[in-house]
């Protein structure tokens, strides 16, 4: 069978790129576009998902709208001999018509025939270091060397710099995650409340036949109690009776 083409625009389009050092959280863009007429949903996967938090990972774009993911791979030791096999893929269907109560059940009923999907690999990049610089031997000279060394000696308000800058990394380091642990939370809430809703309606349909019996069963109860007849009956009945009996003695 073939593989239905991808149909949302994607930048970048094969690679995300991440720029080290990785001592600190370090995020990528993806942009996603709709260039259709329809509604289209979408879920972001990777081979490697404790090394990353991706938001969105899935939603819904409108038509002629974008909606951009931050893929934010997490600090760790890097090795330049490890050999990089991190892959994300891009999953996306139409969406029906209506309002969506689950997108989740709406993932798990989709058939295979209608999904798209884009792959990506993820490149990890290091930056320049001044080893890494061709300078000419000319222009490096002891006397221009020194005045560089006593200011940075002299400078202590670099330093505070470099530590300010270090604690607000730490800072947003923190507050990424707790981001990603409450939207989390946010959506495990949103399904549990579906479920709710199902549960009562189903407890509400159910109930309805045992009310309409007890009805009938009451009204049947007053249409005997109807019927009964009157003690006058009875005693007219009982002179009758007594009267012919008289007749009959004589």
């Amino acid at each position: 069978m073939a593989k239905n083409e991808q149909v949302l625009i994607l930048e970048p389009a094969n690679e995300l790129k991440f720029r080290g050092p990785f001592v600190d959280v370090v995020t990528a863009n993806l942009k996603l576009t709709n260039p259709t007429g329809r509604k289209i949903c979408f879920k972001v996967k990777t081979t490697a998902p404790k090394r990353y938090c991706v938001r969105p990972n899935s939603g819904l774009i409108k038509p002629k709208e974008s909606v951009t993911v931050a893929v934010m791979l997490q600090p760790f030791e890097y090795d330049p001999a490890e050999k990089n096999k991190h892959k994300f893929m891009v999953q996306t269907m139409f969406a029906p018509d209506g309002e969506i109560e689950s997108q989740d059940l709406l993932w798990k009923d989709v058939s295979p025939e209608n999904l798209m999907d884009s792959k990506l690999k993820c490149v990890f990049e290091m930056p320049t270091t001044e080893n890494n610089v061709d300078v000419h031997e000319d222009a490096v000279k002891p006397i221009n060397l020194k005045p560089v060394q006593t200011e940075r000696q002299a400078s202590p308000k670099v330093n505070n710099v470099e530590v300010e800058l270090r604690k607000a990394s730490d800072e947003n380091k923190k507050m990424m995650q707790e981001i990603c642990q409450l939207r989390e939370e946010n959506t495990q809430l949103k399904d549990e409340r579906v479920r709710l809703r199902r549960v009562a309606m189903t407890e509400t349909i159910s109930s309805t036949p045992q009310s309409s019996s007890s009805q009938l069963s009451s009204t049947s109860g007053q249409g005997s109690q109807g019927t009964a007849l009157p003690p006058i009956v009875y005693l007219l009945a009982a002179l009758l009776v007594g009267l012919l009996l008289g007749k009959l003695l004589l």
